[in-house]
C-alpha cells in the first residue's frame, strides 16, 4: 500500500509541474480533462499492464547483475508507452513494502520511467538495503500511473479543502521551496481532508496550519496495475 513516507525521485526542486499539452483544434489548444486522461491510462494499462510488470522484473533482474538499470529502446514500444508519464514502482516482500520510489513530474518516457523507477525501488531506496537476489521469489510488483498535473485555483484554504475528493486526487502543495505529495491512496489512511492537508504540511516542512498569498496546490489522478507476483508471472510463463 502507498503510503505517506513514499521517496520520490522528482526532477528537482525547482521543477514546476506541467499540465497536459492537449491537441490542436482550430488554432487552439484543448486540454484533455484529468477523467479523460484517467479513461485511456486505464485501458493502457489494461492492454499493456502485465508487460510492464515484466518490465519491472527485468529491470530488477538486470541491475542484480549490473548495478545499474538496463537501456531502453524506446521506439520498439507500443507508441502509448512511450509518452512522457510519471510513474510509481512498488516492491512488496510476502505483503510487506519493500521499496517503493518514483517521479512526481513526468519527463521521460513511460517505459524509460519504469525502468528507471524499478531498479531504484530494488536498489535504491534509503529505506531499505539493496534488494538481493534470494530475495526475488518472495517479491510481488505493482505500478502506478500519475496523470499530468492540473494547478487547483482557490481563495483560501476553506475553498482548497471544498475543491478535494478523497480517494481520487493526489495532491502536490508548494510554497517557495517547500513542497510535498501525497498519492491518492494517502486518503486511506487519511480520510478527513483537514488531516490529509495537515500531514501534507508537516511532510513539506511547513507548519501543520500553514497558509499564505504564495500557497499553490496541483491535483492529478492515479491508475494502477495491482500486484503481482513472481510465482505467478512465472507460472504464466511456463
Amino acid at each position: 500500500m502507498a503510503s505517506d513516507t513514499e521517496t520520490t525521485a522528482e526532477t528537482g526542486a525547482a521543477a514546476t509541474p506541467q499540465a497536459a499539452s492537449g491537441v490542436v483544434s482550430k488554432g487552439r489548444r484543448i486540454r484533455p480533462t484529468l477523467e479523460q486522461i484517467s479513461r485511456i491510462d486505464r485501458m493502457v494499462l489494461e492492454r499493456h499492464g502485465e508487460d510492464l510488470i515484466k518490465l519491472i522484473v527485468r529491470s530488477i533482474e538486470y541491475g542484480l547483475v549490473k548495478d545499474a538499470p538496463p537501456k531502453v529502446a524506446v521506439n520498439t514500444f507500443a507508441k502509448e508507452l512511450q509518452v512522457k508519464r510519471a510513474t510509481f514502482v512498488t516492491l512488496e516482500k510476502k505483503g510487506v513494502l519493500r521499496g517503493c520510489i518514483g517521479t512526481i513530474i513526468a519527463y521521460r518516457s513511460l517505459v524509460e520511467d519504469v525502468v528507471e523507477n524499478a531498479f531504484a525501488a530494488a536498489f535504491r531506496d534509503p529505506r531499505f538495503p539493496p534488494l538481493q537476489a534470494d530475495e526475488r521469489q518472495d517479491l510481488s510488483f505493482s505500478l502506478s500511473v500519475l496523470s499530468p498535473m492540473s494547478q487547483m485555483s482557490f481563495d483560501n484554504e476553506e475553498n482548497f479543502l471544498e475543491q478535494l475528493r478523497p480517494l481520487i486526487d493526489g495532491v502536490l502543495i508548494q510554497d517557495g521551496k517547500n513542497r510535498s505529495v501525497f498519492l491518492p491512496q494517502v486518503w486511506e489512511q487519511l480520510p478527513e481532508k483537514a488531516d490529509f492537508l495537515n500531514r501534507l504540511r508537516l511532510k513539506a516542512g511547513l507548519a501543520p496550519d500553514h497558509w499564505s498569498d504564495t500557497f499553490q496546490a496541483w491535483r492529478f489522478t492515479v491508475q494502477k496495475v495491482p500486484p503481482l507476483g513472481m510465482n505467478k508471472l512465472r507460472a504464466k510463463q511456463g
